[in-house]
C-alpha cells in the first residue's frame, strides 16, 4: 500500500498545503502539549490534549504530502498514514491507535479512564513524534517548514 493506493480507495483526498498551514498545525501541537502539561487538569483531559497533539502531527504529515483524510475514519487513517509519511515504527502507530480508542472512551463513555502514568506516556510519545515530524519536514519538505525564530 501507499498514499496513492489510499487515494484510489477514497480514504484520502488531494489537499494543497502551504507553509502557513503547516505553521498553524505546529502551533496547535505546541498549544496542546503545553495544555497537556498543566497538572491541575484531569488526567482524562490531559490525555485528550496529548492525543490531539499527536493527531495533528499525523494530519500535518498528510498535508505536507498533499493529502487530507476523508471524514470517515479520519483519525484512524491519519494515524495509520504515519507509516507512509514519516516511516514511523509500526509499534508507535499501534500505541497511538490504542490511545485513539481510549480517548474515544473518555469522550463518549465516562470519566476517570486515564491514569497519570498513561498521560505521561502519551505526552512523551507526542513529544517524540513532534521531533520526528519536524526532522522529516526539514529533510523532505523544507519549503513548508520555517523553524521558530526564523524571520524568512
Amino acid at each position: 500500500m501507499s498514499l496513492s493506493d489510499w487515494e484510489a480507495n477514497g480514504w484520502i483526498v488531494p489537499h494543497p498545503t502551504s507553509r502557513q498551514e503547516i505553521a498553524s498545525l505546529l502551533g496547535v501541537v505546541e498549544r496542546n502539549l503545553a495544555d497537556a502539561a498543566v497538572k491541575g487538569l484531569s488526567s482524562d483531559s490531559r490525555l485528550g490534549l496529548a492525543y490531539q497533539a499527536a493527531l495533528q502531527l499525523a494530519r500535518l504529515g498528510l498535508a505536507a504530502e498533499g493529502y487530507r483524510p476523508q471524514r470517515e475514519r479520519a483519525h484512524e487513517r491519519a494515524i495509520a498514514s504515519l507509516q507512509f509519511t514519516i516511516a514511523a515504527d509500526p509499534v508507535l502507530i499501534t500505541v497511538l491507535d490504542g490511545v485513539r480508542k481510549k480517548r474515544n472512551r473518555i469522550v463518549y463513555e465516562g470519566t476517570g479512564i486515564a491514569s497519570d502514568t498513561e498521560v505521561q506516556e502519551v505526552f512523551e510519545l507526542a513529544t517524540r513524534l513532534r521531533q520526528a515530524v519536524i526532522t522529516w519536514l526539514e529533510q523532505r519538505h523544507p519549503e513548508l517548514y520555517r523553524p521558530p525564530h526564523d524571520p524568512t
